[in-house]
């Protein structure tokens, strides 16, 4: 795995609307690899025929409920999981979270947040993958970053250093090349989950790193602004 748009999903929920929502947003935010199903039945079909990376479970289907077919779905493997449903009392909070599940969001909710949470929960889950799979040198056009020094070489320029925060915004950049990255997954990457004030200070950052990386930095050509949501690093030119 070279990053977290290459897992496998498995949607399950028998609102058909929500279902071609939730897996539109999750193709356009890069997701490749998504199933559905709208009953038990066909969930543990899909999941016996290939196992997921991430299951996405609502409570309430037709044939049973998403805390019954999460036990007899980790029976066989212990996949993360994240509950959508319309029930919001603490005990079915508490019950999904008992057993095993990794997050849980109430409906109605805002696509983004149920984006970030999906991806904090990858990020969790495979973090060990993902690093083993990250990119130490990045070629960004004439430009050659060593990420692991710390360095960016620029053609008839001096070697110039990137600081701690520089470097945590390219590496995260780095590890999901090519896709968006939220403002903030960007920030808790840099600062943790208490990052809240530092947004201000990411486009700061990200400024500067620009003037490094960037021919002309007024006028990116790879890390890119996609307005409203974060950024992305754009995709890898052969060599």
């Amino acid at each position: 795995m070279q990053t977290i748009y290459e897992v496998s999903i498995l949607l399950v929920d028998d609102n058909p609307d929500l279902l071609a929502l939730v897996g539109d947003s999750l193709r356009t935010a890069g997701y490749t690899r998504i199933r559905a199903a709208a009953t038990c039945a066909d969930a543990r079909a899909l999941f016996a025929a290939a196992t997921p990376e991430l299951m996405v479970l609502d409570i309430n289907l037709p044939d049973g409920d998403g805390f019954t077919l999460l036990r007899q779905l980790h029976a066989a493997a212990d996949v993360p999981a994240l509950f959508l449903s319309a029930r919001d009392a603490d005990a079915d909070r508490l019950l999904g979270l008992g057993l095993g599940a990794d997050d849980y969001l109430t409906k109605p909710f805002l696509m983004q947040e149920l984006l970030l949470r999906v991806q904090r929960i990858l990020q969790r889950a495979y973090r060990a993958e993902l690093r083993r799979a990250a990119p130490a040198k990045l070629i960004l056009g004439p430009c050659r970053v060593n990420l692991a020094d710390a360095a960016v070489y620029r053609p008839g320029s001096a070697t110039l250093p990137l600081t701690a925060t520089e470097r945590a915004l390219l590496q995260k950049l780095a590890d999901n090349r090519g896709h968006i990255v939220t403002y903030d997954a960007l920030c808790e990457a840099v600062w943790g989950a208490d990052y809240y004030g530092y947004e201000n200070s990411l486009n700061v950052h990200i400024r500067h790193l620009r003037e490094k990386i960037e021919e002309n930095a007024s006028r990116p050509q790879w890390l890119l602004t996609v307005r409203g949501i974060g950024y992305k690093l754009a995709g890898e030119v052969q060599e």
